[in-house]
């Protein structure tokens, strides 16, 4: 027991109280979401259609993702857009854990990474206009936690110095939690999308 509590102090004492709680958030909804994927819950597309409809936002590039690990499913989102003449891009990480999009289409193969998502196989590196990310948890101040890896954070902390570029959090409803912690590294999202509403 004595040596179970210095442990617990030695951890406490390399990580901060708020990247634990960031831990221990993840563990929780990592749980939550595959506790839940089988109600096979849907994010509403016709709610985002219509957003970027009343924005007059059109053929432009969106940056999506590939749902993996019990994650809201995009596919039917991007199909739809894709027919409405978007260009779709899907990300691919970089040996160096880099994170960039490539012009991508439902007619084009993917490959599957060391993480075992799937990955575009194009050479045609794009900047998304609108970014499409996936997440574990929010708040209602739209922060968001991913999965601790930082790609997200670290792609759009460049690519906003390119372009503008419109984030969006697509996740569940049952996703949101009071209030997350967070650091100087982490990104606001813009808007969050769930199977209930479109929140803005």
């Amino acid at each position: 027991m004595k040596f179970q509590i210095s442990l617990k102090k030695q951890i406490q004492k390399i990580y901060p109280k708020r990247v634990m709680n960031k831990l221990q958030l993840r563990k929780k909804f990592i749980k939550l979401r595959k506790k839940n994927f089988s109600k096979n819950l849907n994010i509403n597309s016709n709610k985002f259609l219509n957003f970027l409809t009343r924005k007059n936002f059109k053929n432009k590039i969106i940056g999506g993702y590939y749902p993996y690990n019990y994650e809201i499913d995009t596919l039917e989102v991007l199909q739809k857009l894709e027919k409405k003449n978007f260009l779709i891009s899907l990300p691919r990480i970089s040996k160096n854990n880099q994170m960039c999009f490539y012009l991508w289409s439902f007619k084009d193969p993917l490959s599957i990474n060391t993480y075992g998502i799937p990955e575009p196989i194009s050479n045609k590196k794009v900047d998304p206009d609108l970014l499409l990310i996936p997440l574990l948890a929010y708040d209602s101040e739209f922060n968001r936690l991913g999965y601790g890896g930082g790609f997200y954070d670290r792609y759009i902390s460049v690519a906003q110095k390119r372009k503008k570029l419109i984030k969006i959090g697509f996740g569940f409803s049952y996703q949101k939690t009071k209030k997350l912690p967070v650091d100087h590294n982490d990104k606001k999202l813009d808007y969050i999308l769930t199977e209930k509403n479109f929140i803005q």
